[in-house]
């Protein structure tokens, strides 16, 4: 019985005894006797359970306190003799509470150390990973020349009012292991990939001593450069080598910032051409793994100009050089081979839907309507993914929309998305970053896409393309577009407006052909203007009415000057995007200024807007920032910040930017 009531639950019990009295008062109506004995049995059995329980509750509390006085002589022993060094201090301040003689024979003054802090016997260790409720400190600490890897917890040792904690550390000895592992990353191999990027330009026209004088020259800077690497080069190809080193010397060339790459400009070719250098480099775990990701490394520093260094590992890109003048050096068979590829995707195609970056402006809608023309000529349906608000190119969309051809070929995000099917062929213009469509929705959901563009390649690039046209020498998007036009339809089969629009792309982008025009810019605006074009039309598209200027000019007026060649002009108030651009324009045409930056507020985010000469890489600037562009124009957008914060973190942007230029220049 009295098992049966341990087993019971308090609250059981006590409806037990109550159901016992409960009988034994209705037993008295018919038994008196009978009652009294049931009465009797309870008041016995509660007693019995009452002296059971409590005997129980002494042995119980017994085993406990001598529990917890073998467990604290267990703990204390172990404390005290224990293998590791352990410290105990006070985490808000570094105050040392207690220590075990091994942590003590770590310290230089071990008869002081509990009158001082911890960082007295370790400098710089911070306890705010404890904090953070890690366990194990992400740093190793060396204390007499030995490496130790630190673990601990945090107990709580005040009140909720005044909180306080104490913390529990274990110091390992990891130098072995540590030396191991340092040993296996310093001598792990790493796969390299060197390219001449203009080596056609270098030895066209030249003769086989002027070539072989180039070629060794090259070679001499790259030998000299690998020369403290031990490491293995060969040459695979007439203007690629293969360099293989450890990659214990990567540091100390990320330190030199490659300059191999200032090396090799001291030589010249014809007419003063000089050579430049793009190196891929590929840090990986397996030989096949480095050499892809050199491959990439090589692709991405190539798509982005040329003359630097992309290093590729398993996580992300880093970029180094890339701030020489970007020349034309790409050639007409590609454009052919391009136009073939993209001719033969339309016509597989269903329909085509082209879409350019965020807040489009005329290049990005001229490219789209040259899509447009090519696709009309192969009788494929064609459509232009447009933005619900005002953009740049939104005077030329309504040109365009208004044409008979150009009937339902403006579609909104919702619209677009609705009708993709398993055969729509989606074309990107005048950007290469997925983030940057217009809807990226539709992006994710096609089964077929292609890129034209022209901006240096982003780390988070498109990748999926069937097509990727993707020239950073080139001008504009409308001048790729143009450009592959010519080789797909004939100048009857574009429209006038559409000729126009195409223009009007290559105009803005190149500053009304001042900035980054080539040879091939000319053409294809000679092109565009047997189609049609007319440049009068053209112009009228930039002309800003009285009000524009004077917010352009407003700009202008709160210009700073720093480093000599570069003015910052701020506006709180927010202008219009195609304002911000030309008062930036307008100051690049100022007298010693190599570049020009315009920040303002635009809803939640400051948009910065970027222009440059020739001397100084915009983009490379405000690359540090998430923005992107090319190197004489380039912007960002920096979000949940005010101007005087974005300001500061150009202000440092560039200054890093200049710390790392080369002394000569």
């Amino acid at each position: 019985m009295n098992q049966l009531l341990n087993r019971l639950p308090e609250a059981q019990t006590k409806l037990f005894f109550g159901v016992l009295i409960l009988f034994a008062a209705i037993t008295v109506y018919f038994s008196p006797l009978l009652a009294a004995i049931e009465i009797l049995i309870t008041a016995l059995l509660l007693v019995y359970h009452l002296l059971t329980r409590r005997s129980r509750e002494q042995k119980v509390t017994g085993f406990i306190d001598t529990l917890s006085r073998n467990i604290a002589q267990a703990g204390k022993d172990t404390m005290t003799n224990s293998p590791f060094p352990m410290v105990i201090f006070r985490p808000e301040n570094g105050e040392v509470i207690w220590s075990n003689d091994r942590f003590l024979d770590l310290c230089s003054d071990r008869d002081h150390i509990f009158d001082t802090h911890i960082t007295t016997a370790v400098p710089k260790f911070s306890a705010q990973w404890l904090f953070d409720g890690k366990t194990q400190c992400p740093d190793e600490y060396v204390i007499q020349g030995r490496r130790y890897q630190v673990f601990g917890q945090l107990v709580s040792v005040g009140s909720e009012e005044h909180p306080s904690y104490v913390a529990t550390t274990y110091w390992l000895d990891v130098t072995d292991f540590s030396d191991i592992r340092d040993r296996y990353y310093a001598t792990r191999p790493v796969v390299s990939i060197i390219t001449i990027d203009n080596y056609e330009e270098l030895i066209r026209n030249s003769t086989d001593s002027r070539r072989a004088k180039v070629r060794t020259g090259i070679e001499r800077e790259i030998s000299k450069w690998i020369a403290p690497t031990n490491g293995l080069v060969c040459r695979y190809d007439r203007d690629r080598y293969l360099f293989i080193f450890e990659e214990q010397h990567l540091a100390a060339y990320r330190q030199s910032k490659f300059a191999l790459l200032e090396a090799v400009q001291k030589i010249t070719g014809p007419y003063g051409l000089t050579a430049t250098l793009s190196i891929g480099i590929g840090v990986g775990s397996t030989f096949e793994e480095m050499f892809q990701f050199a491959t990439l490394a090589l692709e991405m520093a190539l798509s982005r100009g040329g003359d630097q260094v992309v290093i590729k590992n398993p996580e992300t890109f880093e970029f180094y050089g890339g701030r020489s003048k970007e020349t034309e050096r790409r050639t007409k068979v590609k454009s052919r081979v391009m136009a073939s590829a993209l001719d033969k995707l339309i016509s597989a195609s269903s329909q085509v839907i082209v879409m350019g970056h965020k807040f489009s402006d005329l290049d990005s809608v001229g490219a789209a309507a040259g899509i447009c023309a090519i696709a009309r000529a192969r009788n494929i349906p064609a459509y232009i993914v447009r933005e619900d608000t005002p953009v740049p190119g939104t005077i030329m969309m309504k040109r365009l929309a208004a044409l008979p051809e150009y009937a339902g070929v403006f579609l909104t995000k919702s619209e677009a998305e609705a009708k993709l099917d398993s055969r729509t062929l989606v074309v990107v213009v005048d950007t290469n970053r997925p983030d940057q469509v217009v809807c990226p929705n539709l992006l994710n959901a096609a089964r077929r896409i292609a890129v034209i563009d022209h901006h240096r390649r982003a780390v988070d690039y498109i990748s999926n393309a069937a097509l990727n046209y993707h020239e950073p020498y080139a001008s504009s998007a409308a001048e790729l577009t143009a450009e592959l036009m010519q080789y797909i339809i004939e100048p009857t089969d574009l429209l006038r407006t559409e000729a126009e629009a195409l223009l009007a792309g290559i105009v803005l982008d190149t500053k009304n052909f001042t900035l980054r025009t080539g040879g091939r810019t000319f053409e294809a605006a000679a092109f565009l203007r047997r189609c049609g074009g007319d440049t009068s039309e053209v112009h009228k598209l930039f002309q800003n009415n009285l009000t524009d200027m004077v917010h352009k000019f407003e700009i202008i007026k709160n210009a700073t000057l720093c480093h000599d060649c570069v003015v910052v002009a701020a506006s709180n108030l927010p202008v219009n995007r195609i304002i911000a651009a030309q008062a930036a324009d307008e100051l690049i045409n100022v007298q010693g200024i190599k570049a020009s930056f315009v920040l303002f507020p635009e809803e939640d985010k400051v948009v910065i807007s970027g222009r440059s000469g020739s001397d100084i890489n915009v983009q490379g600037i405000l690359e540090t920032l998430g923005g992107g562009g090319n190197g004489a124009a380039a912007g960002a957008q920096l979000s949940d910040t005010t101007v005087e914060a974005a300001y500061t973190r150009l202000m440092v942007a560039i200054d890093d930017y200049f710390s790392d230029e080369p002394e000569s220049t």
